[in-house]
């Protein structure tokens, strides 16, 4: 009975280490992919890359590895146990920092310096035995014994391990909010996790001890408790540097573990647990291991499918959210992209041609008395150009229809005028495009079934053409009024701590947005797409610019007349010197800046005539738009430089 509960905690054992390496490893991954630039998440990266060290090498010993293999990998464990103090600390000075109390010099130092005495650590531990001695017990087992280096290295922990506590009691005690408070508790409670957990208890132990079934149980208990803290340690972490709501950053911490680490404990548990499971049953285990994992990898995504909403509507949102939150989601939902909606309309071009037996068909839109191709189908299909030369033609034929469903004849084509339903004024239609579909005669000649079928998919070409019009007015105005949304957790992180080192609350306001060179370039692209009107101009941010206020009295006190005044001068800024070129690369960022916005072309014909790929011309919009914000930016510390100079010359 004790053999088989010995063998029963040593494959616990085996499980649980194996647990924490996916746990470690993917938590490291998960804050270096969302928020690598951040202070907090890098050195919580160093924590949690010694914690996965360590268990990697307890996975390896447990593959019975021989006597100079297995001494091998004893001393390659202190790669993550020598650094852990350390990276501890260090952690405990970046959240310092964090919270408003960066290093005057004296922490970056010790830092340093902790790190060259880990490194020292590693080094006496890889090559000499004055930290640890190995002791080979049999030929396929070893273990430690303390050396005199080891109590040296008991005090390092101890003090990294005491001031690392210290450090962060002082940034708790900085936070300002309750919710930031509690999250610093959380922190405090479970950063020295990962230390306590690596560190090699073994090494002070007698010889005998080592394999007894208290010391695995001892083992098998700690091993629960690292990754119950993991869990926990990884909650306020995620908060650090991220610019998404507190409502986000939750949920996807909660979908990453339900369907990232939950998913590979679970197919490692099966794996593991197969082999002795089927031995009893008399299965063969190896062919049957596959099936298993399959099965329980599948059974549960279906599980987090079902569970997940309502986990996230009990956990994360509010009651009062839960109507905003349902909104939001159902918009989601049914909003199409101009993709699918084209495609769509293929669609029916499709089955319209089918229904009538021809071969060709397209749909045009009506915008500012002229007739744009919208999508075409079919060999015999007509171009965008020719279709805006017989615009006037064309227009007039469709002006002339005066029932809902009313074909003409028109050059080779069937005309049809499509409507909106929705109230525009007065009108119960409104006439939002046309469909054509090839002639099959000179006189309209369908049958009365024909006729019902064919007035059906005109129906539903019409709705769909008036959705892409509505969904485009929807994405222009999110394109304007996005960017004016400036409160993200970065901006609410900065008033939820005491302010340090003489620091004042940041300002707001113009210096505020100015700081932020990645959000003023958005607020450039947002009113530059809005050039000729919308909310990305309207109710731009960059109204609050002294080059724009100063633009004013030039231009009727008008805001917007005088952004867009600043706008143009700033893009004129890019202008090369001499005559225009359009195949000139050093005129390529000025002719992109002043087709697609000044003149309003669209990407393709721009495209064209620059002699350029859309992907290509999209990367050099980028490139121009932040040209023309890094342009405001100068314009804009000019005249505050100017501004600050006619004071003092008042003053004096």
């Amino acid at each position: 009975m004790v053999e088989f509960f010995s063998t029963f905690l040593a494959l616990a054992n085996e499980t649980l280490t194996a647990a924490i390496v996916v746990i470690a490893a993917s938590m490291l991954l998960y804050n270096l992919a969302r928020n690598r630039k951040d202070r907090v998440a890098r050195t919580s990266g160093i924590m949690l890359a010694s914690v996965t060290a360590v268990y990697i090498c307890d996975v390896l010993i447990s593959l019975g590895p021989g006597a100079v293999s297995y001494v091998a990998i004893l001393r390659a464990q202190w790669i993550g146990i020598a650094f852990v103090p350390a990276a501890v600390f260090h952690l405990s000075d970046a959240l310092l920092a964090t919270t408003g109390l960066p290093s005057r010099g004296r922490r970056r130092r010790v830092v340093l310096l902790l790190y060259l005495l880990s490194t020292a650590f590693l080094l006496a531990a890889a090559f000499t035995d004055i930290l640890i001695r190995p002791v080979v017990l049999t030929a396929r087992s070893a273990t430690l014994v303390s050396g005199w280096f080891f109590w040296v290295y008991l005090a390092y922990f101890l003090a990294a391990s005491l001031v690392s506590l210290v450090n962060v009691q002082r940034a708790r005690g900085r936070c300002l909010t309750r919710g930031t408070r509690r999250r610093m508790g959380y922190l405090q409670v479970a950063m020295l996790t990962p230390a306590l957990g690596i560190f090699p208890y073994s090494v002070m132990l007698g010889l005998s001890e080592n394999s007894s079934v208290g010391m695995l149980v001892l083992v098998n208990a700690s091993n629960v408790v690292v990754i119950l803290l993991l869990l926990f340690l990884a909650y306020p972490l995620s908060f650090f540097g991220t610019r998404i709501p507190d409502r986000v950053v939750k949920t996807e911490l909660l979908r990453f573990m339900m369907r990232g680490p939950a998913t590979g404990l679970l197919a490692l548990g099966t794996i593991i647990f197969t082999q002795p499971a089927t031995r009893i049953l008399g299965l063969p285990g190896g062919s049957f291991m596959p099936f298993a994992v399959v099965a329980v990898v599948l059974l549960w995504q279906w599980f987090v499918s079902l569970i997940l909403p309502w986990l996230e509507k009990h956990l994360i949102y509010g009651n009062e959210d839960d109507d905003q939150i349902e909104k939001l989601q159902t918009l989601t939902e049914r909003l199409l992209t101009r993709t699918d909606l084209l495609q769509l309309i293929d669609a029916i071009l499709a089955a319209s041609c089918d229904y009538l037996q021809v071969n060709t068909a397209f749909v045009a839109v009506l915008n500012e008395g002229r007739a744009e191709l919208v999508t075409a189908i079919g060999p015999t299909k007509p171009s965008s150009k020719w279709l805006e030369e017989q615009s006037a033609t064309l227009l007039a034929l469709v002006d002339n229809t005066s029932d809902e469903f009313e074909i003409e004849h028109w050059h080779s084509y069937w005309i049809v005028p499509l409507f909106s339903k929705r109230t525009r004024g007065d009108s119960p239609l409104y006439q939002v495009g046309f469909l054509g579909i090839q002639a099959r005669s000179p006189v309209i000649n369908l049958t009365p079934d024909e006729m019902r079928g064919f007035q059906a998919l005109v129906k539903r070409a019409g709705q769909t053409l008036d959705d892409l019009g509505l969904y485009t007015e929807i994405y222009a105005a999110l394109e304007g009024l996005l960017p004016q949304i400036t409160i993200t957790r970065t901006r609410a992180a900065e008033v939820e701590y005491k302010p340090g080192h003489g620091a004042s609350l940041p300002a707001v306001g113009r210096d505020q947005m100015l700081v932020d060179l990645e959000q003023l370039s958005e607020q450039v692209r947002a009113a530059l797409r809005h050039y000729w009107g919308g909310p990305g101009l309207t109710q731009s941010r960059l109204l609050e610019l002294s080059i724009v206020n100063q633009s004013l009295a030039e231009n009727d006190n008008n805001p917007a007349k005088a952004l867009r005044t600043v706008l143009l001068e700033a893009i004129e800024k890019q202008r090369p010197e001499g005559e225009r070129k359009m195949l000139s690369p050093e005129w390529t960022i000025y002719n992109i800046l002043y087709q697609r916005f000044i003149e309003r072309n669209k990407v393709r014909d721009v495209a064209v005539k620059l002699a350029l790929s859309e992907p290509d011309l999209y990367r050099k919009q980028r490139v121009a738009i932040d040209m023309v914000a890094e342009t405001l930016w100068e314009m804009e510390q000019a005249q505050t430089n100017t501004d600050d100079t006619s004071d003092v010359n008042d003053s004096v």
